[in-house]
C-alpha cells in the first residue's frame, strides 16, 4: 500500500489548496449563476447541497481522483461481498446485508447471510406482533405495556436514537424506554413509573457479559422478582439480544427468546439487526421494513453510483479536504429537527469511534490528521448555545444542516420559522456581515460616527464559512434510514482515505481492563495495589469519604 501523502493526487490537492487558501465562496456565486446545480445532488427524496463549500469542479475533481488512487471502490466491492476488511479481528464487515432483501445467496465462509438475516427477522417479526396483538403475556397474565431497552453503546445508542426520531410512528399500545448508564439513578428512575406485572425487559449484549448491561439487568431482574415473587416471571418478562446462549439461559431467559446476531455487526452498525428490536416494538413491523429499506436505497446508491455523484463519496471527500488540507479539527452537525435531538451522540460513536485511529492497515503510525471530532446539537437551540463560535470564532468549522421541508406535526407558523432559521445559518455563514455596512448601519440608527466605529468589530461576521444542507421532505422511516447509512458510508470512505481499520474499536478497552482493580480498591484496602499517585490519591479520598479505613 502505497502513503497516502505519496499518492499523486494527494501532492495535487496540496498544491492546489495553495492556490484556494483566498478563495471566497461569495465571489463564486456571483461568477457562476448554476453554483448551486453544479454543486447540488440528488438521491431519492434527499437534496444535498454542498454549493456552500470552498471548492471548485477543479476541488472535486482532485477529491475523487484520490478516492480512486486510495481504491474506495475496490474497498467498497470488499465490503459488500463480504471480504474481513476488519482485519484486526479477522471479521467481515456486513451491516448492509441486514437491510438487504433475500437475493441469490450471498455466502461468506459458507454461510448464507441474507437468509439466516431474513430467518431471525422472521422470529422478529413473530414476537413483535405477538407484544402488539396481547398473545404474549407476562406472569400473572397482564398484556405488556412498556418496554425496556437495557444495552450500551451501539446496543443503546441506536435504537434510542431511532426511537426518539420516529416518536410520531409510536404505537399507542406500548412505551419503550432506554437504559444505558451504570448509575443506578437511570434505571432506578425508569423502574419508579413501571409496573412489574406489564413490563419487558430486553437485555443488549452479544456477549453477555458486557458490565454496564448486566449490572442494569441483574437489577432489573431484582425489581421483578421482588415484586412478582416467582423465578419463572424472568422467563416472561425478560428476551435477550446475544450470541452466548449458555450465560442467558443462566440468567433465567429462555433460549427461545433470545435473537442472535453475528460477529459482522459492529456495536454502532447494529441497529438494523436484533438490537432493533426496541425499534420495531414502538412504531411497528411495518415501519421497520421501511427503516431497513430506505437504508438499503442508500446502500445500492452507494454502491452503484459513479463518484462524482455519490453522496457518501461526496460528503466524505469533503471531510477530508478540510481535515487534511484546511487543517481543521472538528466538525458540526446542526439537525433542524427535535426529533433528531440525539442523532449527533449517536454519529459521535460511529464517527470517532471508526475513525478514531492512529496506525494504517500497514501498522504504520500515520503523519496526518484522522477522526475529526463530532459535535451539534438540535437548532434552534443550537443558535443558542455555541453559533458564536460557528460564526465568530477563530476557527474554521465545516457544519452539516439537516432539515424537513413538512413537519408531520405542525403548529401555527413554527415550522416555516424553523426552515426560515436553518436557511439564514447556513446563509449567514456563507454571506457573513463586514465592518462597514454595520457602520453604516449604526449610525443610520442614531449613533455617533466615532462610537460606530469602535462597535462595529465585534459585530462583524467574517462569512466564507462552509455547510452542507441535507433537505428532506419529512422525517419517516425510509427517509430516516437513508440519512443513517448516508453517515455510516460517509465514514467509511474516510477511513479508506486514511488506509485505518474504520471497523474495531481497541480505543475504548484499556480502560475497561483498569477498571476492576480499582473497584476491588474502592472497598477493601488490601486490593489498593500499584496505581499512580493521582489515582492512588483519589482512591484514598473516595474511601474517606465513604468512611472506609485507609
Amino acid at each position: 500500500m502505497k502513503p497516502l501523502k505519496h499518492l499523486p493526487a494527494w501532492k495535487t490537492l496540496e498544491q492546489h489548496f495553495k492556490d484556494m487558501r483566498a478563495f471566497d465562496m461569495r465571489s463564486a456565486f456571483r461568477e457562476d449563476a448554476h453554483r448551486f446545480e453544479h454543486l447540488s445532488l440528488r438521491c431519492g427524496n434527499l437534496l444535498l447541497d454542498y454549493s456552500k463549500n470552498r471548492v471548485t469542479p477543479d476541488t472535486m475533481r482532485h477529491l475523487m481522483q484520490l478516492a480512486r488512487e486510495s481504491d474506495l471502490e475496490g474497498m467498497r466491492n470488499a465490503m459488500f461481498s463480504g471480504e474481513r476488511i476488519n482485519f484486526t479481528e479477522r471479521r467481515a464487515v456486513l451491516h448492509t446485508a441486514l437491510r438487504a432483501p433475500v437475493r441469490p445467496p450471498l455466502v461468506v465462509e459458507g454461510m448464507d447471510v441474507e437468509r439466516e438475516v431474513a430467518a431471525v427477522l422472521k422470529r422478529m417479526q413473530r414476537f413483535v406482533e405477538s407484544i402488539h396483538n396481547g398473545s404474549w403475556r407476562g406472569h400473572t397474565g397482564k398484556p405488556i405495556r412498556d418496554v425496556v431497552n437495557i444495552g450500551i453503546g451501539g446496543s443503546d445508542l441506536g435504537p434510542a436514537m431511532v426511537c426518539a426520531a420516529l416518536d410520531h410512528y409510536a404505537l399507542e399500545s406500548v412505551r419503550v424506554h432506554f437504559v444505558s448508564n451504570l448509575d443506578p439513578a437511570h434505571l432506578a428512575g425508569t423502574l419508579k413509573q413501571l409496573d412489574p406485572e406489564t413490563t419487558l425487559f430486553i437485555v443488549a449484549s452479544k456477549t453477555f457479559t458486557t458490565l454496564e448491561t448486566l449490572a442494569n439487568a441483574n437489577s432489573a431482574k431484582a425489581w421483578l422478582l421482588a415484586a412478582l415473587r416467582a423465578p419463572a416471571a424472568v422467563a416472561r418478562h425478560f428476551v435477550a439480544l446475544s450470541t452466548n446462549a449458555q450465560a442467558v439461559e443462566a440468567f433465567g431467559i429462555d433460549p427461545d427468546n433470545m435473537f442472535i446476531f453475528w460477529d459482522w455487526v459492529g456495536g454502532r452498525y447494529s441497529l438494523w439487526s436484533a438490537i432493533g428490536l426496541s425499534i420495531a416494538l414502538q412504531i411497528g413491523w411495518g415501519n421497520f421494513q421501511a427503516l431497513l429499506a430506505g437504508a438499503h436505497a442508500m446502500d445500492i446508491h452507494f454502491k452503484e453510483a459513479p463518484l462524482e455523484v455519490n453522496m457518501p463519496a461526496i460528503l466524505g471527500m469533503l471531510g477530508i479536504w478540510y481535515a487534511n488540507f484546511w487543517g481543521t479539527d472538528t466538525y458540526g452537525v446542526f439537525p433542524y429537527d427535535q426529533r433528531l435531538r440525539l442523532l449527533v451522540p449517536f454519529l459521535q460513536q460511529l464517527d470517532m469511534e471508526s475513525n478514531g485511529k492512529n496506525v494504517n492497515r500497514d501498522n504504520k503510525l500515520v503523519n496526518y490528521n484522522t477522526g475529526p471530532i463530532l459535535w451539534g446539537a438540535p437548532g434552534t437551540n443550537g443558535q443558542h448555545a455555541f453559533f458564536e463560535l460557528v460564526h465568530q470564532g477563530t476557527r474554521l468549522i465545516p457544519t452539516d444542516f439537516l432539515v424537513a421541508a413538512v413537519n408531520p406535526t405542525p403548529l401555527a407558523d413554527q415550522h416555516e420559522w424553523l426552515l426560515a432559521n436553518c436557511l439564514a445559518q447556513t446563509e449567514a455563514l456563507l454571506k457573513g456581515k463586514s465592518r462597514a455596512v454595520i457602520e453604516a448601519e449604526l449610525i443610520a440608527q442614531g449613533m455617533s460616527r466615532e462610537t460606530a466605529k469602535a462597535l462595529a468589530p465585534h459585530k462583524v461576521f467574517p462569512g466564507n464559512r462552509p455547510s452542507n444542507t441535507l433537505l428532506y421532505q419529512k422525517l419517516d422511516p425510509h427517509t430516516l434510514g437513508m440519512l443513517l447509512a448516508l453517515y455510516e458510508h460517509k465514514v467509511f470512505v474516510q477511513g479508506v482515505i486514511w488506509q485505518i481499520n474504520s471497523f474495531d474499536q481497541w480505543g475504548v478497552e484499556l480502560g475497561k481492563q483498569l477498571a476492576p482493580p480499582i473497584r476491588a480498591a474502592l472497598s477493601s484496602v488490601r486490593a489498593i495495589g500499584e496505581h499512580d499517585g493521582s489515582t492512588l490519591g483519589l482512591i484514598t479520598d473516595i474511601r474517606r469519604r465513604r468512611g472506609l479505613s485507609t
